[in-house]
């Protein structure tokens, strides 16, 4: 299930692009403003981003261009929602960054269509096999390998290393952790977390020292 963010001020717009992601089976953080959304994608990186051009704090066409700017968010998807229709603010807003651009008003078909059609083009080798160390994840065949030896993984164990795997040197809290692996925010299963992350270790031998744990916040794998 792809990530997806908003970053939308118009309540009423904001409220149907994610209930239309959400119809997509897709996961969706909504937010109304760029300081929000910041905070958020050091927390955890999404696989697509909706970002409007008008907003209260900061322009979408700034955003862009930091994304762009910083090694870790050099890559990530980008299509930008705007009411400005003109050519000019549409070619302004893709040689910024933007990988596309959707002018208001919109229908969901077209914007499903168009996000559907990102995520396509932009999954990427790096997207199928990720790698520290000599711990190997193979997403295509659904592998995990310690050096040449592969590792047996449950499911949540597979996700949840994957989860951290795409999140190198970022530390993630236990919520994080929680909603994407299990799609629940349920403040009290923070035990399954550390249950999980304590198989996880073992299942991965010497290679599970690199799984980190942060005191009161969560884990980072480094």
């Amino acid at each position: 299930m792809a990530l997806i963010y908003i970053v939308e001020d118009d309540e009423s717009i904001r409220e149907i692009e994610e209930i239309a992601l959400k119809n997509s089976n897709y996961d969706v953080c909504a937010f109304g403003r760029a300081g929000d959304f910041y905070k958020k994608v050091g927390d955890i990186m999404p696989d697509l981003v909706l970002l409007d051009v008008m907003l209260p704090d900061e322009s979408g066409y700034d955003i862009v261009k930091k994304l762009r700017r910083d090694p870790a968010t050099k890559h990530l998807p980008v299509i930008m929602v705007t009411a400005k229709a003109e050519e000019m603010d549409m070619i302004k807003g893709l040689d910024d960054g933007a990988d596309d651009y959707i002018k208001k008003p919109f229908s969901v078909m077209e914007l499903i269509t168009r996000v559907k059609a990102l995520l396509r083009r932009t999954e990427t080798e790096e997207t199928r096999f990720l790698q520290l160390g000599n711990i190997q994840l193979d997403h295509e065949r659904h592998a995990v390998f310690v050096g040449d030896a592969p590792v047996e993984l449950t499911f949540k164990e597979y996700e949840l290393l994957r989860l951290l795997l795409s999140n190198q040197n970022a530390v993630l809290s236990r919520e994080v952790i929680m909603r994407h692996v299990w799609g629940t925010e349920f403040e009290g299963e923070s035990r399954t977390v550390d249950m999980h992350i304590k198989t996880l270790r073992q299942k991965l031998g010497e290679a599970g020292s690199r799984i980190r744990t942060v005191r009161n916040v969560g884990y980072v794998i480094e």
